[in-house]
């Protein structure tokens, strides 16, 4: 019962983000391609990740992530850092451009909080997040 509701919100989840991924893909100048879309969100939900790190998350090579980490950039959608304390590694973080381009991104959790909230108690909304924090420990 409980592996079905947890099941089923996550497909939901990623339908939706699927929705607001492909929504966004336009044929115009700079605009990305469904592989270059997946890529800059795993970087953004990887938050400033090393290429290598990147390149271990998508099961790519390193200098495939590089060349995709380069095209992104030359669109302007990711700037590339160098690490504070080793100088040879590079991380990779979203851009303004980003941003514009995927909107909001938390918009359907602020309303789906707006709901819970007139549905359930302050005390079963904070059990609801020390639940939902300890699920996500637990999916890594």
């Amino acid at each position: 019962m409980l592996t079905g509701a947890i099941t089923d919100l996550y497909k939901r989840f990623r339908l939706m983000n699927y929705r607001i991924l492909f929504g966004r893909i336009r044929e115009r100048d700079g605009s990305l391609s469904a592989t270059e879309a997946y890529t800059v969100d795993v970087i953004f939900l990887l938050g400033d990740p090393t290429i290598t790190k990147l390149a271990e998350t998508l099961g790519i090579s390193q200098p495939n992530a590089t060349y995709k980490v380069n095209n992104l950039a030359a669109k302007g959608y990711v700037m590339r850092l160098p690490s504070s304390g080793d100088k040879r590694e590079t991380r990779v973080c979203v851009s303004d451009r980003f941003y514009k381009y995927y909107g909001d991104l938390d918009h359907f959790a602020d309303r789906a909080v707006e709901a819970l909230q007139a549905e359930y108690t302050p005390e079963e909304l904070e059990l609801m997040e020390r639940m939902l924090r300890s699920l996500s420990k637990h999916v890594e």
